[in-house]
């Protein structure tokens, strides 16, 4: 038994916002398998998928970011899971868009959702899928960056960023920490930079002047 939470705010006005790509990967794990979500007490809804030989309970926090602890420790409690059996599905500010990260504990990094949740938990000693989304721009406070939508030009990468989630997910569940590091940590979808021009290059079509 293995348990997937994906961070995120209940709400149809939260549902394409950054700080929700935790909920469209769980989501996306929930639409191969053909499951469907169902409310568990006011504090999350859950579904259940097999992936390979193992049972996941994948998890929607319905209590905000802030209190994500409250829907997540109640069922690591109720099925006696260890650290290693959660993963949690976050954004993360301190990556570039099109950047994921697979860690087994550490700090919260000032992601709220797993900042409630190691404070409940009582431990830092659980997987984090964490999914870039840039800091942001000049002008912004980083509550408003992680509530804005995705723009248009964003969505290819983001669809890919949410299927590669998936599948990690996947892997995590049936192959292990090990096997998803390997497989997808610090994939980058990010366009590689223009390669700059050599000296040589910038004068190749130079033409020399004839002398006089």
């Amino acid at each position: 038994m293995k348990v997937v939470v994906g961070l995120g705010n209940p709400g149809t006005q939260y549902a394409q916002t950054r700080h929700n790509v935790g909920w469209l990967v769980v989501d996306e794990v929930a639409r191969r398998a053909g499951a469907e979500w169902r409310k568990e007490g006011k504090d999350a809804l859950l579904t259940e998928v097999r992936l390979g030989t193992e049972k996941v309970v994948l998890v929607k926090p319905q209590t905000f970011m802030n209190t994500s602890g409250k829907a997540v420790a109640p069922l690591v409690a109720f099925y006696k899971l260890e650290g290693t059996d959660l993963l949690a599905v976050q954004d993360d500010l301190d990556s570039p868009f099109g950047l994921l990260k697979v860690r087994m504990g550490g700090r919260h990094g000032g992601q709220n959702g797993v900042r409630d949740i190691i404070r409940l938990l009582g431990h830092e000693a659980f997987a984090r899928l964490k999914i870039g989304i840039s800091r942001p721009p000049a002008g912004w406070e980083v509550s408003d960056w992680v509530l804005s939508r995705w723009r248009p030009e964003e969505a290819a990468t983001l669809a890919e960023l949410v299927r590669l989630g998936a599948d990690a997910v996947g892997v995590w569940a049936t192959a292990g920490l090990a096997d998803v590091q390997l497989q997808f940590n610090g994939t980058d979808l990010r366009p590689a930079p223009a390669p700059s021009p050599s000296a040589e290059q910038q004068g190749a079509g130079d033409v020399p002047t004839p002398l006089s």
